[in-house]
């Protein structure tokens, strides 16, 4: 969609299917009407420049809200990750939990801002939350911006399927004294099956080329369980399925990106290799991402960390946050045409050169993160306008 384009809103009842959603590879469940009270959004702000970028994503929801009859019921939760943990100890508070599960049981999403220590990790856990979706699909409005020339970014289509709640990044580990330290970790055949039958499942419907990235020769158990499996499920598909060592699968998608469709990987590799894609969106602010699980419980968030070094500079992209508002939208509430609309408007007004300083161009105005988020929620607010009459 250019930024000229007409949006025509619907009903989220009466809107046929934009393209098959992501989560249509998970499981396929009913599309929600909107409760009286509006759809239930639960706002986790997080840390640093969390509070900044979630603002942001908040004004161009009250602009839908304003110029559309679509209404959210918004709630808060309390701290995460290093500021829950100074406050009660744990990065992933009782309290916060107990907020996701009364948003969940309400058929609402958790919008998150970044959160440090143990927070994602234990949230993931807590909620089954094993499958993560980034999309790396890029801007050509950013054709001018980044440090990947805009010739190998154009066009790229990837959707990086991270298994979430195995691997490395859990398991069991501790430290004897100073001079040493042990970590013990493993992946269950079930938990491999499940999310290689979601990448497969997407493939699909997409454009048919999934690839998987490992380690045989430094991982060589684990790998040799996944490759197995991978192979067993793929081999009556008419999928082009290929296996990549991890080194060589980051340099391959940074060079060749347009050749890559669907990427399955374990935890810390789909982690590696989806802050390497963030390079084909011309910045880490630019990201964004999905976690769920088979009951359709989710968690949106950006795919960069709390910057806490732009903490309170008005210097943040808020983009990413944006673009996983976005993200809720469609795949938890079934409301495509306002998710376009926010698209759409994001396009026009980096198009327009405005910008923040990590995707800036050479000839671009630099904003702050107030100021873009300004400037989209007022081309937002004339494409919904233009779209009702």
């Amino acid at each position: 969609m250019n930024s000229t384009d007409t949006i025509t809103l619907q009903t989220p009842a009466s809107q046929p299917p934009r393209v098959a959603r992501l989560t249509d590879a998970i499981r396929r469940p009913s599309r929600p009407t909107a409760p009286a009270t509006g759809f239930p959004i639960g706002i986790l702000p997080g840390e640093g420049i969390g509070p900044e970028v979630v603002k942001v994503a908040m004004d161009v929801l009250a602009c839908v809200g304003e110029h559309t009859d679509c209404r959210f019921d918004i709630t808060e939760g309390g701290p995460i990750g290093h500021a829950a943990a100074k406050s009660n100890g744990d990065d992933l508070s009782p309290e916060v939990i107990e907020f996701c599960e009364d948003l969940f049981a309400r058929d609402g999403a958790v919008l998150c801002g970044p959160g440090g220590g143990r927070f994602v990790y234990d949230l993931r856990r807590q909620f089954d939350l094993f499958c993560k979706f980034t999309p790396v699909q890029s801007l050509s409005a950013l054709a001018d911006a980044g440090v990947i020339k805009a010739q190998t970014r154009q066009d790229v289509d990837i959707i990086v399927v991270r298994e979430n709640v195995g691997g490395l990044y859990f398991g069991e580990w501790g430290q004897k004294d100073k001079d040493s330290a042990h970590h013990t970790f493993g992946y269950t055949l079930a938990q491999v099956s499940r999310i290689l039958q979601v990448s497969i499942t997407l493939a699909e419907q997409r454009r048919g080329r999934l690839m998987l990235a490992l380690k045989p020769g430094g991982v060589p158990t684990i790998s040799k369980l996944w490759s197995d499996c991978f192979s067993e499920l793929t081999a009556n598909t008419t999928l082009q399925a290929q296996v990549m060592e991890i080194d060589n699968a980051v340099y391959q998608v940074l060079e060749n990106a347009r050749e890559f469709d669907v990427i399955i990987a374990p935890n810390m590799f789909g982690d590696v290799l989806s802050d390497a894609c963030s390079l084909l969106l011309a910045s880490r602010g630019m990201s964004f991402s999905g976690n769920f699980n088979t009951e359709g419980l989710s968690v949106y968030q950006t795919g960069h960390g709390a910057a806490h070094d732009l903490t309170g500079k008005d210097q943040a992209n808020p983009v990413g946050q944006i673009l996983s508002t976005v993200m809720m939208l469609r795949e938890s509430f079934a409301l495509d045409q306002q998710a376009d609309a926010i698209e759409a408007a994001v396009e026009h007004t980096l198009r327009q050169g405005w910008r923040t300083r990590d995707i800036a161009g050479p000839d671009s105005t630099v904003v702050g993160t107030r100021q873009l988020g300004e400037l989209i929620c007022s081309r937002l607010a004339t494409l919904l306008t233009t779209a009702s009459e």
